[in-house]
């Protein structure tokens, strides 16, 4: 399958989801397990049998790995990152879904599911938000950088100011776009592949930093999580990544 393709079929997963949100009365707790959702089964279901009419197998925070993995291919999807977001009427949520190969991250989307903005990249073909290519700010002093973070920040390092917005994908995108200069995990606060895989290829893709803050590879296959941070540049990344006890 080749890369247009691959995209075409992770929008039409997207449109998936808002379709069974939109037709979804009760968006409450599901009584299944701590933060998960009915609108996170509902986008999930939806979003399985296109990725697997595909011929993709499939990663899930929902329900874990399903279909046929011969391909080589593996699509790792939040049906709704930021869901608790969605819940609380918060609209900053997104589905975000990446599919590897061998080599890695290959292709990526994320959709805002509020304001239906999308940013998508290919390996080695940039990335872009609604068409239109995408670079990060810039940003190479912390004292001017504008920082998003997941978790409680020991101690403030000197950033200029910073925001815990509450989906990771869509704060990556934020840092590949130049709106946020910096995304970190904090304390002792993790990812898993689904919640930055997407926006970790469109960081990459627009040029922005990456790293992992206790050096493991962020290309995860499975349910174990990493510490990733994106950044606008080198010696932002590198100034945070060497910040201690945050």
């Amino acid at each position: 399958m080749d890369d247009v393709r691959l995209l075409e079929v992770l929008d039409d997963a997207v449109a998936a989801v808002r379709a069974a949100l939109d037709a979804l009365e009760d968006w409450g707790p599901a009584g299944t397990r701590p933060g998960q959702y009915r609108l996170d089964l509902a986008a999930d279901a939806a979003a399985l049998p296109v990725l697997h009419g595909a011929g993709l197998a499939v990663l899930s925070e929902e329900s874990g790995v399903t279909g046929d993995a011969s391909t080589g291919l593996l699509a790792v999807i939040d049906p709704v990152d930021g869901s608790t977001n969605a819940h609380r009427g918060v609209p900053f949520y997104a589905t975000s879904i990446c599919v590897l190969d061998a080599e890695g991250p290959r292709v990526g989307v994320v959709v805002n599911q509020v304001t239906g903005v999308r940013f998508a990249a290919v390996r080695d073909a940039g990335a872009d938000r609604d068409g239109e290519t995408i670079a990060p700010s810039g940003c190479t002093h912390l004292g001017s950088a504008i920082v998003g973070i997941s978790g409680f920040p020991g101690h403030h390092p000197g950033w200029a100011q910073y925001r815990a917005l509450g989906a990771a994908s869509l704060e990556c995108c934020a840092v590949a776009e130049g709106v946020l200069d910096a995304y970190l995990v904090v304390d002792r606060s993790t990812l898993y592949g689904w919640d930055y895989l997407a926006g970790l290829l469109i960081c990459r893709e627009a040029g922005a930093a990456e790293g992992e803050r206790d050096g493991r590879d962020l290309a995860v296959r499975d349910a174990t999580s990493r510490r990733p941070i994106v950044a606008a540049t080198p010696a932002l990344a590198e100034r945070l990544m060497g910040e201690e006890g945050l």
